[in-house]
């Protein structure tokens, strides 16, 4: 008796009213491939369903609810248990990682609009490190905002593998900014891999330097002013708030910017969750004026 129910035939109007749909949603589902009628008669164009099709229909209209594309909703609705289950959670790891940086955006926007930047500023805390002299592996370009992320993911998978041919990476990877890098402003940015064979370094710029403008450079020893922020906070602009709180912690403690600014890189990014520390935010700094 239940599997006679399962099989009823219902009209597109009957079914969307049992699958709290619209006939208009179940006739895009139709064209996409999502909820095909079980049957479509050949004069009318009529659609009809089976009742037993009602999960799957429902099942479409609540990944709808989490905004998911109808692409990625067919991608799931296809899928075994819980190979669904997995594309899932890929989606909404996405979509966490997005509204985290919408967070940190929206309260950099608040603190410029309302004119309480310094309230914002405050969120970041301050350090100094010594760094030793270092000699790194580098690689530049002039790149814009919206170009960047992809290039230093790039440049700096490129710089670590050839670093094991340099006697091994010896610290965190960085990226120094030359000039600003911005919507309209390309920098230059340099990424460098700090490695511990200075003389296989060079012997690696003399063969790859002109392809990818590489080289090779000693990075005298500093002191940096850094604040460490999470992979949500390193997006454009909102990374912006994390270089005006050390330069203007920097300012307040009588201390001068001694180089270019840089982000240092000491976690792995791809493992790294929205709310994980991954980046440090720092200027080299020293006693006394500019000049």
């Amino acid at each position: 008796m239940g599997d006679a129910r399962d099989d009823e035939l219902l009209t597109i109007g009957a079914f969307a009213a049992r699958a709290r749909l619209s006939a208009k949603a179940l006739r895009l589902y139709d064209r996409m491939g999502l909820l095909v009628p079980d049957h479509v008669d050949e004069v009318t164009g009529y659609r009809y369903y089976r009742t037993r099709q009602t999960e799957r229909a429902r099942l479409v209209a609540l990944l709808r609810q989490l905004d998911m594309p109808l692409a990625k909703v067919a991608e799931v609705v296809r899928a075994d248990g819980p190979g669904a289950a997995g594309l899932l959670d890929a989606y909404w790891a996405d979509v966490e990682a997005r509204v985290a940086g919408q967070r940190t955006l929206a309260d950099y926007l608040r603190g410029r609009l309302s004119g309480r930047s310094s309230e914002v500023y405050g969120k970041f805390a301050v350090e100094t490190v010594d760094v030793p002299e270092q000699v790194v592996i580098s690689e530049s370009r002039h790149t814009l905002a919206d170009e960047l992320p992809a290039w230093i993911g790039a440049s700096l998978t490129r710089l670590e593998e050839a670093a094991r041919g340099c006697g091994g990476v010896t610290a965190a990877p960085f990226v120094v900014y030359h000039a600003e890098v911005s919507v309209e402003s390309d920098g230059p940015a340099e990424s460098c891999v700090p490695v511990a064979d200075e003389a296989a370094a060079r012997a690696w710029s003399e063969e790859r330097g002109r392809a990818w403008q590489t080289r090779v450079r000693v990075e005298p020893a500093r002191r940096l002013a850094y604040t460490r922020i999470t992979k949500a906070q390193v997006a454009h602009p909102q990374i912006l708030a994390a270089f005006e709180a050390v330069e203007e912690w920097v300012a307040a403690q009588g201390l001068t910017v001694a180089g270019p600014c840089r982000e240092v890189y000491f976690a792995d990014w791809d493992a790294a969750g929205p709310e994980d520390p991954v980046c440090d935010i720092a200027f080299p700094v020293r006693r006394g004026e500019a000049g």
